[in-house]
């Protein structure tokens, strides 16, 4: 069980922020089902990078399209939304929450219910046309075919997240940023802090003021240097903890 006094603090300035956002990264997938790309269970120590670098994909887009089949339809396709992210949806519906950024492309934050989210990588339900930018959702007719193709101009579609080598989304980008100027409150949940430039969100928050609440099961870059409030622990057990927390104050 986290610490229950780091418990009452979060639920103190969660509650009595005028904006508080949530940052999230991959750990907070993984009661979900959905493995890091980094570290000792990462999916890079089973394929090679290469297959998602930007350059890579637009010379070999049928080598680029097997691994990624694998890896983000078929492994990933029954992830449904665990007690984090319903626990996140839940804060944004009573109010607490103003909007979630997330590192993530999984679509696990709008599926559990959050309204505002910015996906800074993209998302992987989403195809998108390299000759005119249509974009198309995800189905296993679009996918029956390795690369899939447009059904518009017949173009190869290429996922809705960034590729090695690839700027991050232009509206997005923008839209974290002005997040962070806004806040008061950062709740970082499952970063490492060391994919940049999304790491430098909460950072930016952190020098215009902003209180960073970190929840992971072990310190991370941002522990020594952001964090105010460190909680030690999985995602869905301390988001549930600070969700009843909540609850029972306004009991």
């Amino acid at each position: 069980m986290a610490d229950q006094s780091k418990i009452k603090e979060a639920v103190k300035y969660i509650t009595q922020s005028h904006h508080a956002i949530a940052f999230t990264g991959a750990g907070i997938s993984v009661e979900s089902g959905i493995p890091p790309f980094r570290g000792e269970k990462g999916l890079w120590n089973k394929y090679d990078p290469k297959y998602l670098d930007i350059s890579y994909f637009y010379s070999n887009p049928v080598e680029s399209w097997k691994v990624i089949k694998e890896i983000f339809y078929d492994f990933f396709e029954s992830s449904k939304p665990n007690p984090a992210h319903m626990g996140l949806a839940e804060l944004e519906n009573k109010g607490y929450l103003k909007s979630v950024i997330t590192q993530n492309i999984d679509n696990l934050h709008t599926e559990a219910g959050n309204k505002v989210v910015h996906e800074f990588h993209g998302n992987s339900k989403k195809l998108i046309c390299l000759n005119d930018s249509l974009k198309y959702e995800v189905s296993k007719e679009v996918l029956e075919k390795v690369p899939p193709h447009c059904p518009s101009c017949g173009e190869i579609l290429k996922p809705d997240f960034i590729f090695f080598g690839e700027p991050i989304p232009e509206e997005a980008h923008k839209n974290s940023f002005q997040q962070a100027e806004y806040c008061d409150v950062v709740v970082v949940i499952g970063s490492t802090g060391e994919v940049v430039p999304a790491a430098t969100v909460p950072k930016y928050a952190k020098q215009l003021g902003a209180y960073i609440i970190e929840i992971n099961p072990k310190k991370s870059y941002f522990t020594d240097s952001i964090t105010d409030l460190y909680i030690q622990g999985g995602a869905s057990e301390v988001i549930s903890e600070i969700i009843k927390e909540i609850n029972n104050k306004n009991d």
